[in-house]
């Protein structure tokens, strides 16, 4: 139900404790049941939640075991007797279909193709988005310490920064475009 409601997300897994996924939305297109995510960081983190409220979002992604996918990863803890203050019992994980979503960020904003690139960069400065499609890369972006600016880099070219302000209480990633 959730995913016909939200077309956003590629996959929804239900995984026990020790990170087996026991059960996933979309079975019949993702053979990902009985697999096991322990190792992944959004999992580990997932696992550290306090209380049914919290939620972690990991790092974008390629994601092998969703046709090798660039996702975005949100988790929150389900909890015993469906208390937010009980013991968890399973993690919920939502995969977001970050490639489609990010694509239509970057190119949908009007800039001459031929003199400028629009990129997101995340936390640790590894390009996430590109307008000309090359994601998941390392960059040479640097803010310096600043919320937003102007710089021109070491082979001349300008750049232009502003962390993504996140939205009402959500504070963001830490993230640039």
């Amino acid at each position: 139900m959730i995913l016909r409601a939200y077309t956003v997300y590629l996959d929804l897994w239900l995984c026990d404790l020790n990170g087996n996924v026991m059960a996933s939305a979309r079975s019949d297109r993702y053979g990902v049941k009985g697999a096991n995510v322990a190792a992944m960081p959004w999992f580990a983190d997932a696992l550290k939640l306090k209380s049914g409220d919290d939620y972690v979002a990991g790092d974008i992604e390629r994601q092998p075991l969703l046709g090798n996918a660039q996702i975005a990863t949100y988790c929150a803890s389900v909890r015993e007797g469906r208390q937010s203050q009980r013991q968890a019992a399973r993690v919920l994980a939502i995969h977001f279909d970050w490639e489609a979503q990010a694509r239509a960020i970057v190119e949908g904003i009007r800039v001459d193709d031929k003199k400028t690139r629009v990129l997101l960069v995340d936390s640790k400065f590894r390009v996430i988005a590109s307008s000309t499609g090359r994601a998941c890369s390392p960059s040479t972006f640097r803010s310096k310490g600043g919320r937003s600016g102007f710089y021109t880099d070491g082979s001349g070219l300008q750049v232009a920064f502003h962390l993504t302000p996140g939205y009402e209480t959500y504070k963001g990633l830490g993230w640039f475009a």
